[in-house]
């Protein structure tokens, strides 16, 4: 048992105006049920720093249907271990009960609790109806029964606070915020390592990087964010295990990288990992582009666009921050024009996979058309048929892949920066561009690497100028009014069409 050191509301900075409203709800109505509740994690180290935190966790005694039963905007999550997610809108407060530290491998999978189960038929038949309880007791009553449930054979990881603090992976992550007293609660010694600027690990980084080699990205990431020194250990101990990055998950990994690029410490964070070679086992095109001056001058204007916000704007779109790294690396592949294939037999796996084709007259064929045109075009003069190309594969670097989607919109950005750099474009011609799909996107990727101010001055002020016009795109033939006309330009009306009518004949005059 450690004994904890707690630091009174009296001699810490942490006020609950610094905290979300939303989160105070949530840790209120669990200290008023009876459960102990702690703000926990990142949140607690940004507040004694006196940084705004990019979310609020909340650590509780209480079970996660517990947390259900208080809550209805409540949905449990997990399969392995279940959190409680509660929405305030687009907001979510995770709520995670104390949990212990377990050896990797040995956890199984919790059986579904019985109250989260609705009651089948031959239940109600063979037990009698409990007494009802309201719903704080009717929790207690329920976690009491999943403890002492004998019928269970899975590990319990559930835990105290103590437990829960040293199953983390820094000391500066493992502080406790605890609502009933408003103090401090710090089990592995993380206030003092906050005073220092160090990053050490909970428990010996070899083993706690073998559990999950993402830490070591992660304490790389805290240390160029909050500008802190790394522990000799860590340091050693990456050295020795950054192999096993690529043991990772793909997806979770190309998520951390983008959570780099909307920090606002990208340029620092990329420099300190391809130091110590981390980018090596993932992605070994950015790790040889670490002396590429045009790659840190990207995220420096990407950093330097990011920071003028309090936090990550909408605007910072994955494309946005893909085309940051790519494009000053030269990974950007060229779309290829794949044209159709000309299918003389029809195998049957193939039959699903072809479109079919309407004869064309040979005189159709244009005598100016290349070869392949010319072939298709006579092919589908004699009634033939075509394979649809196949699909572009998707973009890889490294081991993370590229969402297809986010491949066609930056290339669609890169297409309209001419077009927004060119300040000879008539303001019809503007509004139509502005009513493009990928068009604030592109205005985005210009105001970060564009350097021509004067042209994003120019394209603000036209957006200003048409207020609540400019959300909505122009009407067929209508257009915006252009200097040297007299107004907008007026729609030409069509002869209205009579139905069901083909004419008259008048017959001949004899």
């Amino acid at each position: 048992m450690t004994e904890p050191v707690i630091v009174p509301r009296a001699e810490h900075p942490i006020s609950r105006r610094d905290i979300d409203s939303d989160a105070l709800k949530v840790l209120y109505r669990l200290h008023e049920s009876g459960a102990v509740a702690y703000l926990v994690g990142g949140s607690v180290r940004d507040l004694l720093l006196s940084r705004r935190p990019k979310d609020f966790d909340i650590g509780t005694s209480a079970h996660p249907y517990q947390v259900k039963k208080l809550f209805r905007n409540c949905w449990i999550i997990g399969r392995r271990f279940r959190l409680a997610h509660v929405r305030f809108g687009l907001k979510t407060i995770e709520v995670a009960t104390f949990r212990k530290n377990i050896p990797a491998g040995s956890e199984s999978e919790p059986a579904e609790p019985a109250f989260a189960r609705e009651d089948s038929d031959q239940l109600r038949r063979d037990k009698p109806e409990p007494p009802r309880l309201d719903p704080v007791a009717q929790g207690r009553a329920d976690a009491r029964a999943l403890l002492d449930n004998k019928h269970q054979h899975h590990d319990n990881t559930f835990g105290t606070p103590e437990e829960d603090a040293f199953r983390r992976d820094f000391t500066i992550n493992a502080l406790f915020y605890d609502i009933a007293t408003y103090s401090i609660i710090d089990y592995v010694g993380g206030l003092q390592d906050l005073k220092n600027g160090l990053i050490r690990s909970i428990g010996d980084p070899n083993v706690r990087f073998q559990e999950d080699p993402v830490r070591m990205l992660r304490a790389i990431v805290m240390a160029s964010r909050l500008s802190f020194r790394i522990d000799r250990p860590i340091v050693d101990a990456i050295a020795a295990h950054r192999g096993l990055m690529a043991t990772a998950s793909s997806s979770r990994l190309i998520e951390e990288y983008y959570k780099i690029l909307r920090s606002g410490y990208a340029e620092l964070t990329f420099r300190a990992l391809a130091e110590h070679r981390l980018l090596d086992p993932v992605t070994p095109e950015i790790q040889r582009g670490a002396n590429n001056k045009a790659l840190w001058e990207s995220l420096a204007a990407l950093d330097a666009y990011r920071r003028k916000f309090d936090a990550a704007p909408a605007s910072l779109r994955n494309p946005v921050l893909l085309g940051s790294i790519l494009i000053p690396l030269g990974l950007m592949p060229r779309q290829e024009r794949r044209s159709f294939e000309p299918v003389e037999e029809e195998p049957e796996e193939t039959a699903g996979n072809r479109v079919g084709a309407t004869p064309l007259h040979p005189k159709a064929v244009h005598p100016g058309l290349s070869a392949g045109a010319l072939a298709k075009a006579e092919a589908l003069a004699k009634g033939g048929r075509f394979r649809r190309p196949p699909k572009e594969p998707i973009l890889k670097i490294g081991m993370l892949p590229i969402a297809r989607g986010d491949t066609e919109r930056l290339r669609q950005i890169l297409s309209l920066q001419g077009r927004i750099a060119d300040l000879e474009m008539s303001p019809r011609a503007r509004r139509s561009l502005m009513h493009r799909g990928p068009f604030d996107d592109s205005l985005t990727w210009f105001e970060i690497h564009g350097h021509a101010p004067a042209v994003l001055e120019h394209w603000k002020g036209f957006i200003e100028a048409l207020g609540d016009e400019a959300k909505h795109p122009p009407a067929e033939g209508e257009g915006a009014a252009v200097e040297g006309e007299g107004g907008p330009r007026r729609r030409r009306r069509r002869g209205r069409r009579r139905r069901g009518r083909r004419g008259f004949k008048r017959p001949p005059e004899t």
